[in-house]
């Protein structure tokens, strides 16, 4: 589903990002194929990936890059990000530039309660044209369309619509984005 939907798109150049649902092999290399870079998230759908990507960076030392966002939503947040090409030629994977992980620690102003997130990736490209900053910066980015998805999902709890014949979906999620743009 994901391919056909890429196809109404110019994408050369871009980076298209994916969580895990996505990272597949044949849309990594439809994204390639169509001179654009993928950056996906790597977890339990492909866990020969996810278990490999893991067990480089379990002893990791100090990290390629941090990054401390200001203290606003009422949490001080810190992202750390490792990234290695070591995996490149071992993955079963097309186009591996490098892989990643990336340790979100939080703490709520408030109560003071702290949390820790793990997230391990891919991405085709190379260190070279994607240093550890850019990496994590995409990786952001990529979160904050995902948010749009969580405002529907919230407001008009869109997953368990039952909405399903014609062209019935298509004009309620249209409606609802408008009403969330209004």
């Amino acid at each position: 589903m994901a391919i056909p939907l890429l196809e109404c798109c110019d994408i050369t150049g871009k980076d298209i990002t994916g969580d895990a649902l996505l990272t597949q092999r044949s849309i990594a290399s439809y994204i390639v194929g169509e001179q654009a870079h993928y950056h996906f998230t790597a977890k339990g759908n492909q866990p020969g990936l996810q278990q490999d990507i893991a067990l480089l960076f379990e002893n990791r030392g100090a990290a390629d890059f941090v990054e401390f966002s200001p203290p606003d939503h009422g949490r001080i947040e810190m992202r750390s990000i490792w990234c290695s090409t070591v995996l490149n030629d071992y993955l079963d994977f097309p186009h591996v530039g490098q892989v990643f992980l990336i340790e979100r620690k939080s703490v709520e102003k408030k109560t003071g309660e702290y949390s820790l997130e793990i997230a391990l990736g891919i991405t085709s490209r190379t260190p070279y044209e994607a240093p550890p900053q850019r990496v994590l910066t995409v990786n952001r980015e990529h979160w904050g369309i995902e948010s749009v998805h969580y405002i529907i999902d919230w407001n008009y709890d869109e997953d368990r619509s039952r909405i399903r014949t014609g062209f019935g979906p298509e004009n309620i999620t249209r409606l609802r984005r408008f009403a969330v743009g209004i």
